[in-house]
């Protein structure tokens, strides 16, 4: 088997996303302008989101997890008085209402979504059906009936309403969340039908938007130790765990997939945790007495 071209280049690169671009397409325009051997994002965004795209390169890839399972802030406009059959701008209008709800209407059913709910995704979505991927079963016309799902919304609020067509929210949830289906929901709560306008990642996990390169910054320094410069460590995902400090003896343990010995306080036997030898990570894994039992290694040089 031929060997990936690129670099073993490590860290985490934050890209401000525009829109009209899948996010395989940026991790790819990011790969090729760091010379990646291997790269990956944690948490896709629609083709005509803008915001976070945090893109993990080599090292980085084993720690995709730990940003996907945080949780994430949205700034998204919906259009009120229309469904769509993709649940955003970009579908088919699929029903229409003239009613238009009031500021504190909107604002008691923003209620009814915070907290542990069932979210029902958009039939053109990514999730799988039988196998197959919802979007191309609704793509062929077949009928789509995504199966309800948990979701975790710590915080959703009306922020603006420029117009009585149109409201602007902002939300805090966990993982696998739908814009769309909140703004679908809510129109339907309301009884005037609703679809998303637009949508903004604003922040995920550790990654900010306001920190992020531009994909034409990307373009400009492609190829350039400047681009480098903008990787953060591979350890910023990890910020959510208690970290371990390690000997050189119990890092070449781990480091073969074996229990090493750690320097452990305020945590628990079977706390998950990762271990480092001078401020670098070693590996991530369960601790129990005394010990670290690793779960992912890093090969960081």
């Amino acid at each position: 088997m031929a060997r990936k071209k690129g670099r073993d280049i490590s860290g985490w690169l934050v890209v401000d996303k525009p829109a009209g671009l899948t996010s395989t397409s940026v991790v790819n325009k990011v790969r090729w302008a760091l010379d990646a051997k291997k790269a990956g994002h944690a948490g896709t965004l629609d083709p005509d989101a803008t915001g976070v795209l945090a893109v993990a390169l080599g090292e980085a890839t084993k720690t995709v997890p730990f940003v996907t399972d945080a949780l994430k802030s949205y700034r998204f406009t919906v259009r009120l008085g229309q469904s769509t059959n993709t649940d955003d701008a970009e579908g088919e209008v699929i029903a229409e209402s003239d009613a238009r709800p009031s500021d504190d209407e909107i604002k008691e059913a923003l209620q009814g979504f915070v907290g542990e709910i069932m979210q029902v995704p958009p039939k053109f979505s990514a999730v799988k059906i039988d196998g197959q991927r919802a979007y191309k079963l609704a793509r062929a016309g077949e009928e789509v009936e995504p199966e309800p799902r948990p979701l975790w919304v710590e915080e959703l609020v009306l922020t603006d309403r420029p117009d009585p067509d149109h409201v602007e929210l902002e939300m805090i949830c966990g993982k696998g969340g739908y814009v769309r289906s909140i703004a679908r929901d809510l129109g339907e709560k309301l009884g005037c039908h609703g679809h998303v306008r637009e949508l903004r990642r604003l922040w995920s996990g550790p990654f900010d938007a306001e920190d992020g390169i531009t994909l034409a910054e990307v373009e400009e320094m492609a190829r350039s130790p400047a681009l480098d410069d903008r990787l953060l460590p591979v350890e910023i995902a990890l910020a959510d765990l208690p970290e371990l400090k390690c000997t050189p003896e119990a890092a070449a343990r781990l480091g073969n997939g074996n229990p090493g010995k750690v320097i452990a306080t305020d945590v628990e036997y079977g706390d998950e945790c990762w271990a480092s030898l001078d401020g670098k990570p070693v590996a991530v894994g369960i601790y129990k007495a005394g010990e670290l039992h690793p779960t992912r290694v890093f090969r960081l040089g």
